[in-house]
Parts: structure tokens; sequence; C-alpha cells
């Protein structure tokens, strides 16, 4: 699938590995969660990074004693209007997660400023969808939201602080 990272599609230096697949001895990975013991082995090694493909159903505070052995977290968006994603990308940056948070799933460009409000660095899209949005309609929607209610990663002040700024 397509990444778009910084307003630009780029390569994914990782392979999503398939629940059936064996994890290979080499090469950034991303295992999904519940085969995460079986791939953490290969972490001695030092064969690559690791990186986790989570649900949108899971808690974020279950994953914190994984913040330092996964260097990216994959959270899995089954629909473009299904926000879940979002409050968990959020959650995880409070927790403390410093490494590359991924969407992956079918987002539109116009949820581009959202997601990385929320923390996300990057999003892994269907290829249809990338063909049918292409990264000039990305950029847009990066910029699309100059200001919020909210403090975000992208954006960390608010139209409240702004109006006390200028007072």
């Amino acid at each position: 699938m397509p990444l778009m990272r910084n307003e630009s599609f780029v390569a994914d230096s990782y392979r999503l590995i398939a629940d059936d697949e064996a994890i290979p001895s080499s090469g950034d990975i991303i295992v999904p969660l519940a085969r995460l013991e079986e791939a953490e082995g290969r972490l001695a090694l030092g064969k690559g990074k690791l990186g986790i493909h989570i649900p949108n159903t899971v808690k974020p505070a279950s994953l914190t004693h994984l913040f330092n052995e996964v260097a990216l977290i994959s959270v899995s968006f089954p629909a473009f209007n299904d926000g879940r994603g979002f409050s968990i990308a959020r959650r995880l940056r409070r927790n403390g997660f410093t490494g590359t948070l991924r969407a992956t799933g079918p987002l539109i460009s116009d949820q581009y400023a959202y997601a990385k409000a929320c923390g996300f660095d990057e999003i892994d899209l269907p290829e249809g969808l990338a063909a049918r949005q292409g990264a000039d309609q990305w950029k847009k929607g990066a910029s699309a939201i100059s200001l919020s209610y909210q403090r975000g990663y992208a954006r960390p002040t608010t139209i409240l602080d702004r109006r006390r700024a200028a007072h």
C-alpha cells in the first residue's frame, strides 16, 4: 500500500507479516499484536526494526510496556468514518510513545490534518484510494486546518491561546 509521510508518497521500509506467514530473520517488519511474542525473539538478533499492528479496539494503556521494544505502531482504520484510531493515537502519545505512529486503512485526504494533530506520522493507504487522491490532495488536506480548539502534536497552540496572547 502507498505510504503518505510529510505530505508525499514515500517508500515503505517495513513489511507487514500475515497471520500465517513465517517471521523473517531480517528486515523491518510489522506483526499483528497477537504475534508479538513470536517476533520478539528476533529483536535480540538486531536484524531490523519491529513494528506492531493493532486493532482500533485495543486499550492504549495495555501497550506501554512495549514502547521500548517497538519502533512503530500501526493502528487499524477499518473505514474512513471510524475515528477510534485517532483517539488511540492521542492516548499512545500521551502515554509516552515516541516511535513512529502509522494509520493503516482507507483514510481520506480531508482527515490528514486530524491524523497529524493526533500524533500520526504516516498513513498507509489502499492502492485504489491513493490513485484517486494524489499527493497534491494530501498536501491540501494537511494545511486545510490552520487553527483548532484542541492542542495537537502538529499544532501545539489553540484558538484560545492565540486570543489570550493577543490581549
